[in-house]
């Protein structure tokens, strides 16, 4: 992958600008009025999202010996996939002392003297490490984030030398969480493929089978002294196949698009989020969609996620599988491996959907 081998400008930590005590941000955080978290460009300036939340599924529901208890609950999720592009799962086989133990971890590692984080400090050509942008272009606007980055699958990508070694429990939590969340994601990726009628292992096998990538970004959003003006992450759908995010478990954070209004998620306890990625946009030929989503910050408390993201083989030919494609619907996306296709968010950030919408071919 041709890609920067260092950022275009020195480096920021938006933990420690928080922590200085500023009470305006800096100008390079400042979102275009129509990006920031109250514009409204078409929604509706009083839509109230209060009692709306992504649809919520309980996963051990798919194992029932009631068929038409498994048969709603498969349902369920496709129609979240369709609709949605995102859906809470709960019951999901993941222990939920191993998900808190995770979380606190990470926000322990974040809490950490800035110097030792700093022996983690990543660059534009894997990103693995700890950063604090996304994109290499000089000037561009920032996110108020810091995050850690490190890759899980393929094996030989993994190295937890790499991952820190400060709280000491770090590596094995993190081995032990992935393994988990690799197991999860293998269970829905089946559930997808049944939902759209074919064999439960052709998803899995369009990935690249065990070959699949994985990887880890733990998301760090400091109290913002202004958090009507910048975003913690900018709107984008994700790159990947799917994503599994944990939570904050005390402040909500993500906003997901629905039609022209954006919807704030009300984490279920002990629940993951999951969500479409771009990749399985392509191989269904659009009949589920990677959806718009974006990070608010808070002036009061500091939030922590992590998002896993679960990848096609990277230089896998990825393109529309044969199923979907019909002379009345033919294909609408050219083939393109995982590793050209991500170059773009890596080159230019977070850009809403305009770069899987930038291949779509005319019919």
């Amino acid at each position: 992958m041709n890609c920067l081998q260092s950022w275009p400008e020195p480096i920021v930590r938006v933990q420690a600008l928080s922590e200085s005590g500023i009470k305006s941000i800096p100008e390079r955080y400042i979102k275009p009025s129509l990006q920031r978290p109250n514009s409204v460009k078409h929604g509706d300036r009083h839509f109230d999202d209060s009692q709306i939340n992504i649809p919520l599924v309980d996963l051990q529901s798919i194992y029932s010996n009631d068929e038409s208890v498994r048969n709603e609950t498969l349902s369920c999720i496709s129609n979240a996939c369709r609709d949605w592009g995102f859906f809470q799962v709960v019951n999901h086989g993941v222990s939920p002392e191993l998900m808190k133990q995770t979380r606190e971890m990470w926000r322990e590692f974040f809490n950490l003297p800035l110097e030792l984080k700093q022996e983690y400090a990543n660059s534009p050509t894997t990103y693995e490490g700890y950063g604090s942008r996304l994109g290499v272009e000089k000037g561009a606007k920032l996110d108020w984030s810091d995050y850690f980055f490190l890759h899980f699958m393929p094996h030989s990508l993994r190295n937890p030398n790499k991952w820190p070694a400060l709280p000491p429990s770090c590596r094995e939590l993190v081995a032990e969480y992935g393994e988990n969340l690799v197991k999860l994601c293998g269970v829905l990726m089946k559930v997808l493929s049944i939902n759209l009628g074919l064999q439960e292992d052709q998803f899995q096998n369009a990935f690249g089978g065990e070959e699949i990538g994985a990887c880890l970004r733990v998301n760090f959003y400091p109290k913002c002294p202004q958090p009507d003006l910048t975003l913690g992450l900018s709107s984008h759908s994700d790159p990947g196949g799917m994503t599994l995010l944990l939570p904050d478990e005390n402040v909500a954070g993500l906003q997901v698009r629905r039609g022209d209004n954006w919807i704030t998620v009300k984490p279920v306890p002990n629940a993951f989020i999951v969500n479409i990625g771009d990749q399985i946009q392509v191989l269904s030929n659009a009949i589920y969609k990677s959806v718009e989503h974006r990070v608010i910050v808070n002036s009061e408390k500091d939030r922590v996620s992590l998002a896993f993201f679960y990848n096609p083989k990277s230089d896998l030919l990825i393109e529309p599988m044969k199923e979907f494609v019909t002379s009345n619907r033919p294909a609408l996306y050219p083939p393109m491996t995982y590793d050209e296709y991500r170059l773009y968010i890596r080159t230019k950030g977070p850009c809403g959907k305009a770069q899987v919408e930038s291949l779509t071919s005319s019919p």
